[in-house]
């Protein structure tokens, strides 16, 4: 069976001048790989809706899953639903099930016209659970829309998660030690040829200013994942790296 594919397009002009630390895509990778879903793309777009749409066209037709984030708050710069509808060629409308549950979490005269904004979605969409602040996410065929701030994020992507297609589960081996990556370079590639079917990553790092590499197998055979990281282990010790093994839990 192979595994789903997912693209994560993160919206917001906060991302992209770096006032606010997007940290919803470590989440939602971490949550996709345990149900053996390959997040094989993120993207950054501004709050602009033609940037919106034609990544959303893109990124759709690729894989099988697309999550958005941000731009589905009360403001007038939270334009997500609208250039959602755009690209599918539907019309934006108040949801009388969306503005129920709005209704049902504010009180009175707290419901003002702001707020009544994040109840427009794209025709024939589903609405996305929202128990931290009731304002719904929504999904249109397989493009989930969700919400920027992360605790909501996290909360809508929590009740989807089991809806989601799962596949095979996927084997994450890391082999540390302290060599430089030049060091096991052309070694470490030969054993990639040998192992087409897993992606084989290279990633330094410096300890008490000692360089090392941490080098991570990955892939959805559990018995060529071993091999290949039985191999690395052996590569890394005989350049003196003092290796450890480590299998990295899916989802950690």
């Amino acid at each position: 069976m192979s595994s789903p594919t997912a693209a994560v397009l993160i919206i917001g002009n906060e991302i992209l001048s770096g006032r606010t630390q997007d940290i919803n895509l470590n989440y939602i990778a971490n949550k996709l790989t345990a149900i053996g879903v390959r997040l094989a793309e993120a993207r950054v777009v501004a709050d602009i809706e033609n940037d919106i749409v034609e990544a959303v066209n893109d990124l759709r037709k690729k894989y099988t899953y697309v999550f958005t984030t941000g731009g589905i708050g009360p403001t007038h710069d939270d334009i997500t639903s609208d250039s959602i509808g755009k690209a599918f060629g539907r019309r934006v409308s108040e949801n009388a099930e969306a503005r129920a549950r709005l209704e049902a979490h504010y009180a009175g005269a707290t419901l003002n016209a702001a707020r009544l904004r994040m109840a427009r979605v794209p025709e024939g969409a589903s609405l996305i659970e929202n128990p931290v602040s009731a304002a719904p996410g929504f999904r249109l065929e397989n493009v989930y829309v969700l919400a920027g701030v992360p605790n909501i994020m996290r909360a809508m992507l929590d009740s989807i998660i089991a809806t989601l297609r799962h596949g095979p589960e996927i084997h994450s081996i890391s082999v540390s030690g302290y060599v430089a990556e030049s060091t096991v370079a052309e070694e470490l590639e030969a054993i990639a040829k040998r192992y087409p079917m897993l992606d084989i990553g290279s990633y330094p790092w410096v300890r008490q200013a000692r360089f090392g590499t941490a080098l991570v197998v990955r892939g959805t055979d559990k018995a060529s994942a071993e091999k290949a990281a039985d191999e690395i282990f052996a590569l890394v010790e005989s350049k003196g790296g003092n290796p450890e093994r480590e299998i990295i839990q899916p989802g950690a």
